[in-house]
């Protein structure tokens, strides 16, 4: 976030009448807000956990939003700037009101981004269907939550409102597919507390995500299981209906490598599951869903992505297997990727791709 911070100085803030001081002083201001990850990784020492109070957080996401924004549109104003006085032959000087213009549309741009995503998400409905299908499945239910990264940002009160929207959904099954929270146990004890209250007839299941890796990934698998959530690490369970069988298999997040853990692993999820049940798979990065269709795996629910930004999503797309946000058909398994619940509180802006908690229906395919 230099480089960004950096355009900004050059190109915005040098050319403006401003007094030297002044200068100075502004320049200074984006240089600390632009170091935002620096300043998170002091105060807790993760830069993926800003132990602030929540509304310096906020003030931190709306300044390093401003500055990416502010920074993308001197671009544009440059590139536009250049081509005019190619095509004119002679020098234009782009006056201090334009430069305000477009930083009064950067710092409203992000303080929108901001406030998209700090909401809490409505319930998004979709319909799946399901290649052999039992018939006492047909109409099944599930709700997804995914990327619920709760932290300073995400408190507790804002966790409970989520609890309390996902039990009124009326599914059979909720899943959480990872990146449950920033922060160690200790630090966000309380604000996961309204997890234990989740609701459904099938049970609550889970599986980690990358974030859970960055800190003391086993206390939060045996919080998290104490809580009443099944973590499905390299596991599976057997949902039932009468004789009808449908399998909802798990898989650990990639990054646990990383750090010496295992890392995922689908034929040890799907050891032992009954052959011709259709397999439910989470898995928290969708880049291995090719993978899980050849497997047969039906239906793959994966989140990571946090749905991209609008205009920016190909760059997610290009480091998740070319998937970032929604529906795909993959070798004939349907892939869902969901926007998340929440997002990462060192960058929370949502443009383009609002938060959702996914309720998807089981049809069978004829």
């Amino acid at each position: 976030m230099a480089i960004p911070s950096l355009i900004v100085i050059v190109r915005w803030l040098w050319p403006l009448s401003l007094p030297f001081g002044s200068t100075g002083a502004i320049a200074l201001l984006l240089l600390l807000v632009s170091q935002y990850h620096f300043w998170s990784r002091l105060s807790s020492g993760s830069r993926f956990a800003p132990e602030f109070p929540r509304v310096i957080v906020i003030l931190f996401n709306w300044g390093f939003g401003t500055i990416a924004v502010l920074a993308a549109l001197q671009i544009l104003l440059d590139l536009g700037t250049l081509t005019v006085m190619l095509a004119r032959q002679h020098l234009i000087v782009v006056p201090d009101s334009v430069r305000y213009a477009i930083s009064g549309m950067a710092a409203l741009t992000a303080a929108f981004g901001v406030a998209s995503a700090l909401r809490v998400p409505p319930v998004k409905d979709i319909e799946v269907a399901i290649r052999n299908l039992p018939p006492a499945f047909e109409g099944y239910r599930l709700l997804q939550l995914t990327d619920l990264h709760i932290s300073r940002l995400f408190t507790e009160r804002w966790a409970r409102a989520v609890v309390d929207r996902a039990n009124a959904s009326g599914v059979d099954l909720i899943v959480v597919t990872g990146d449950f929270i920033d922060g160690s146990v200790a630090m966000r004890r309380d604000d996961v507390e309204p997890l234990r209250d989740l609701r459904a007839p099938d049970g609550v299941y889970g599986i980690p995500g990358n974030h859970e890796y960055f800190f003391d990934y086993a206390a939060w698998i045996s919080h998290l299981s104490g809580m009443g959530i099944r973590m499905l690490e390299n596991a599976h369970a057997v949902l039932t209906r009468g004789d009808a069988r449908i399998v909802l298999a798990g898989v650990t997040d990639r990054s646990a490598l990383r750090l010496g853990q295992q890392g995922p692993d689908l034929e040890q999820a799907l050891a032992g599951a009954p052959d011709g049940a259709p397999v439910i798979l989470l898995d928290h990065q969708p880049r291995g869903a090719r993978r899980a269709a050849a497997r047969g795996v039906t239906l793959q629910l994966s989140g990571h992505t946090h749905g991209g930004m609008k205009g920016l999503d190909r760059l997610v797309a290009n480091g998740n297997g070319g998937f970032v946000s929604g529906r795909y058909l993959v070798e004939g398994m349907t892939l869902y990727v969901s926007n998340g619940t929440a997002l990462w509180p060192g960058f929370a802006l949502r443009l383009g791709r609002p938060s959702e908690l996914t309720r998807i229906t089981l049809r069978g395919k004829s």
